[in-house]
């Protein structure tokens, strides 16, 4: 299983990139980060690309609806250029309170938007022709994108729920969870993912854990300081259901605490249970980042070797 870490997108451009170049010294496959309200996330992964080498840049994830499925592959090429070939894109529906509160879109039908939005951008990354006249979804007679040859990245899709699984393996090249803990992980998503990924003849799918990271000795403080820096997620349908299936009463329960042998261990259970690859979001005190990190980064080393 490969190993990650998540990557902030705060402060100026000259630091997120400093701060990559940090990470990426530990020794991890992947840097992944997420997009909410700030930079854009594709832009400063372009940036770092350039800046950093040797480490896959993840996106965990980029909200589908703001996007046309044409420029956001446009877009995903530019970033895999710019990388060399480093890009794994994940996308996700983000949740209702968003996509129509902020956004103003409608959030009818997420499973249907999510078909027919894969529909135009995986063919279009893939250098083909794409003419679809779906519900939501339409593109006239386009492409193939005026970019030279370049590899598509892999896709993989926020998905959580039965329906939204089974799209991710037949049409995608996986998942990328976040508040997902190891028994639905082994029960639950990767059984049907692989189901589905099986069923269309497509490969075994990519399955990316992310979840909060805190190597301490204090596991009682760690979880409660998780408990209050992730409790808007425990409030979301989708990661609430998660939660629930679980069997946890919200975040902190799924967090991934304690000393470097509880870590590694929690960590392995996940790849014992079919995930391909875990992120840390890492938190805590300096103290507890650095080891974190240090610990992530030895894990990814011995992996790799």
């Amino acid at each position: 299983m490969r190993i990650g870490l998540g990557l902030e997108l705060n402060g100026t451009m000259d630091e997120i990139v400093a701060r990559a170049r940090v990470l990426a010294s530990t020794g991890v496959a992947s840097l992944w980060s997420s997009q909410i309200f700030g930079w854009d996330t594709l832009t400063v992964l372009a940036v770092v690309g350039r800046e950093v080498p040797g480490v896959d840049l993840g996106t965990a994830v980029i909200p589908v609806h703001p996007r046309h499925p044409m420029m956001l592959a446009e877009q995903a090429l530019t970033v895999q250029a710019a990388s060399g070939g480093r890009l794994v894109l994940g996308i996700g529906l983000s949740h209702q309170v968003v996509v129509e509160g902020a956004w103003g879109y409608s959030f009818d039908k997420p499973a249907r938007y999510m078909r027919e939005y894969l529909s135009v951008l995986v063919p279009l990354l893939r250098g083909e022709q794409v003419s679809f006249n779906g519900e939501v979804i339409r593109t006239n007679t386009f492409g193939p994108l005026d970019v030279p040859p370049t590899p598509p990245p892999p896709v993989l899709v926020a998905a959580l729920g039965p329906t939204m699984l089974r799209q991710a393996g037949t049409q995608a090249d996986g998942t990328v969870t976040w508040m997902v803990g190891p028994e639905t992980v082994e029960q639950h998503v990767v059984p049907a993912i692989s189901a589905a990924a099986s069923d269309a003849g497509r490969p075994p799918p990519r399955v990316v854990v992310t979840l909060p990271v805190c190597v301490t000795n204090d596991p009682t403080a760690a979880r409660a300081r998780a408990a209050k820096i992730f409790a808007m997620y425990g409030q979301l349908p989708s990661y609430r259901a998660m939660l629930d299936r679980e069997g946890a009463d919200g975040p902190a329960d799924v967090a991934v605490v304690g000393t470097e042998e509880e870590v590694t261990a929690q960590i392995r259970r996940f790849a014992q249970g079919g995930a391909t690859e875990f992120s840390g979001a890492v938190y805590g005190t300096p103290e507890e980042v650095e080891r974190s990190r240090t610990l992530l980064g030895g894990l990814a080393r011995a992996v790799s070797n």
